[in-house]
Formats: C-alpha cells, structure tokens, sequence
C-alpha cells in the first residue's frame, strides 16, 4: 500500500509538472488569466466564510498575521486584474478581524498579538485606501481610520527605556517575545507611517517614519550597508543583535523608504537609503536574479511564516518602483524574471488534504527549481506566486497608488486608537499549558533561527 502510494505521488508529481502556467508576458490578459487561476488556488485555503467559522482567519497551522497579508493580496489582485470575485470576502475579513475597537486588536487575538500582526492587518487596509478598494459602509470601520488607530497605538508602545526606543516584539508584557524588539514590527511602524505621511500629506507621519528608521540605524539593525537584521534582546540593549536576514524585513523597509522619497519629493537622503536597499538587497536574496529565503531554503527548513515572506518581497519591490521611479528599471526586470519561475512552480498536484485547487496548479517554495514542482504547497506558496505573477501588470505608465489629494476616498480619524492599557483588566488569566505550550513553541523558534544564524555566518 505505501509503494503503491507512494508511485502515485510521483506520478502526480510529474504529471503536474507538465501543467505549468503558459503565460505571455506580453500580453496583460494572459497574465491576468494566469493569477485568476492562482488566485482561486490560494482563496481554497480559507475557510472563514465557511458556516460557523470566523471571518478572516485561515485554518491551522496559519496564524492570524498571514490570513491579513493575504487579504491585502487580494485587495491587490482586485486593483490589477479587476476582478471583483473575492471583494465580498476581502470586506468582510478586514471588517470583522478589526475587533470590537477598530484598531486591529479583535479579543479572539489577544493572548497571542503581536506588534508585527497588528501591522500585517493595518498594512492591508492602507492598500485599500490607496487603491480605493470599495468604502465600507459609514456605520463600519473606515480603511484609512483602521490605519490611524494602529499607528496611535504603536506610538504609546515606543518603549524608549529599552535600546532607546523601537517597539517590542509583542504587545503584551505575559507574551513571550516581549522582550525581544525585532525589525518587522518596526518595519510595520515605518512602513505605516511612511504611508500614512504620502496619503494624507501630515507631517506628523514623516516625523515617526524617520524616528524609526534612525532607532533602527542607530541599534544597527540596518547597518552601514543596508543589512537589515532581525532583532536583539530589549533587557540585554539590543546589543546581541540576531543576524539573520529575511527577505520580508528588507521589502517592508525598501516601500517605506521609497514612500519617503515620494512624500519628500526626492529628498537625496531618501533616495540614498532606497538605492542602499535595492542594492544589498538584490546582492543578497538573488541567485541566478532569483529569491531565496535566506536563512532556512537552502536547509530545508522554512516555516509556514517563512514560506510566506518572498512574497512580500515582490509587491513591495513593485511598490518601490512606483514610488521612486529611479528604480524602476533595475526591479521591474527582476520582478519578471521571479514571476516566471514561480509560475514554473505552479504546476503541482498535491493531494485534496493539502490543497484543493485544480491539479497541477498548486505553487511551490523554491523558484530555483527550474519546472519541477518542489512538493510544497501551502497557503504562503500559493501567495506568494499570486504576488509576483500579478505585479507584472505595473508599467512605468500605470498610476501610483492614491493619495487624499489625487482621489482616494477612505475617511480617516487621527485620533483613532487606543493605548495598550485600555485592554489589560478584560484579559483572563492564562493557564499554566498555555504558558508552557508558548514556551515551547518560543524556544522551538529561537533554535530554527540560531541554526540558521550559524549556517548563514559559516557561508
């Protein structure tokens, strides 16, 4: 039976593998049919519009912070293709995981928030200000107030008495993780801030925007040479900085960046950091001018987060493009050239447990594997091929995403948001299980990382 299943599997295998997407990159149609195509793939992973699930949330093993990247996928895919067909679940997952506050912090997510999660959901509603996404209705929960609230909140958690200043990794003191302070979570800050100063034209924004990329620098978490780190311990001053570098830590800031420049109308130490960037970060993640995830693909050993994180890569590669338009020529290239070797990797046929899409359309990990399904399949996968086939659509002619100004239509309030103290007494206390199920989960990810750190050092 275990032969037998196991030829079958190969069978498959290879039979995917002569089903890649045929795409025309030169023609948008073919393009658009082809993420149509991985587009349903992706959205057979969630089952939150399914009777008695919540809305918003994918199934396990995927936490809450990816279910919201995936959403701000699908605001995306609507924008390029103009395809409408998943705007009704996209509404509905960005309202209800807003939570009882509108700000992102639902209670079902308390326990476990962290300031990188709270990010992921705000980032996808600032591209739905930015693409003028269809409003909510009045009585609901505004794209661009979402953003204000999260971006008030993470101002009263600038924790200046640790390393001087950054937020912590979680919210919460109970968490583990709260004493480590990591630069996705203020690269959410940044990038936030960054774009809440283009859109609405307030300083303010500007201001935090480049508070944060000076604590970053000044800690060294994006050093001399745009490395940009993953973090250090807060109670020991941020000076055991975690080397490890993720394709995600260096996108969030390069769209960060390349907003400063656009918000400062080609201020040279913008433009500076933006080619800093784009540079380290081309030298760095690209094989043969293809991604690679750094730390844990060449191992084997990426999670379902890291499967996700070169997806990110492209649409803010793509947004940096738009946004600092000297850069254009050197990432739109490289965004095409990653584009067709994901859909190369969208040829597989894995079983209907682990994904039920069409066969031979489930999307693989590695890019590098030149036609030949890798026998991944998930939920990151399949996005993160979505991202790079649909961002091809973006020419030099295709209008920046909106600002107040120049017509996009999201109502804001800057005085959104709560501080974190405001939760505190409706928190229950957490069981010993629960604490020690963290603790092994947290300690199960410090030795990935520090495995990876000693690989990637050893190189």
């Amino acid at each position: 039976m275990q032969l037998s299943l196991r030829v079958a599997g190969i069978v498959s295998l290879l039979a995917g593998a002569t089903r890649a997407l045929q795409i025309d990159w030169n023609s948008d149609d073919s393009i658009k049919d082809a993420a149509s195509t991985v587009a349903f793939g992706l959205v057979k992973y969630y089952t939150g519009n399914n009777t008695g699930d919540t809305p918003g949330n994918l199934p396990d093993p995927y936490f809450w912070w990816e279910a919201g990247a995936m959403f701000g996928t699908l605001v995306d895919y609507w924008f390029y293709t103009g395809d409408e067909t998943y705007n009704d679940i996209t509404t509905q997952a960005l309202q209800h995981q807003a939570g009882e506050d509108s700000d992102y912090m639902p209670q079902n997510q308390t326990r476990s928030l962290g300031n990188d999660d709270q990010g992921f959901w705000a980032m996808a509603a600032m591209t739905a200000a930015e693409n003028n996404f269809p409003n909510p209705p009045e009585d609901q929960p505004q794209w661009l107030a979402l953003v204000q609230a999260v971006f008030n909140e993470y101002i009263t958690r600038w924790d200046a008495d640790t390393c001087g200043g950054g937020l912590r990794w979680q919210v919460f003191t109970f968490n583990n993780g709260f004493s480590y302070k990591n630069s996705i979570s203020n690269g959410c800050f940044f990038n936030i801030a960054s774009r809440l100063a283009r859109y609405t034209g307030n300083q303010t924004y500007g201001d935090w925007a480049e508070k944060v990329w000076d604590w970053m620098a000044d800690v060294q978490f994006i050093d001399a040479d745009f490395n940009v780190y993953d973090g250090a311990g807060a109670d020991k001053g941020c000076v055991d900085i975690n080397k490890a570098q993720w394709t995600y830590n260096a996108g969030i800031f390069l769209q960060g960046a390349a907003m400063m420049y656009n918000f400062t109308e080609g201020q040279d130490i913008w433009k500076q950091r933006v080619e800093g960037l784009v540079k380290r970060t081309n030298e760095y993640f690209f094989d043969d001018n293809i991604v690679v995830e750094r730390p844990c693909e060449g191992f084997n050993s990426c999670d379902y987060d890291q499967q996700s994180f070169k997806g990110y890569l492209m649409r803010w590669m793509t947004s940096a493009s738009q946004m600092a338009p000297f850069t254009f020529d050197t990432l739109m290239p490289l965004l095409k050239t990653n584009a067709a070797a994901a859909a190369q990797q969208c040829s597989g046929s894995p079983s209907t447990d682990l994904y039920k899409g069409p066969a031979g359309t489930a999307c693989g990990f590695k890019w590098t594997e030149k036609e030949k399904f890798d026998g991944l399949a998930g939920v990151g996968e399949q996005m993160s091929a979505l991202s790079a086939i649909q961002y091809t659509l973006v020419k030099k002619q295709t209008p920046a995403p909106l600002t107040a100004t120049t017509g996009g239509t999201s109502v804001g309030n800057p005085d959104a948001g709560r501080p974190v103290e405001a939760y505190m007494p409706s928190l229950t206390p957490i069981s010993t299980g629960e604490k020690v199920a963290a603790g092994f989960v947290t300690s199960a990810i410090a030795f990935s990382v520090l495995g990876a750190c000693f690989f990637v050092m050893r190189d």
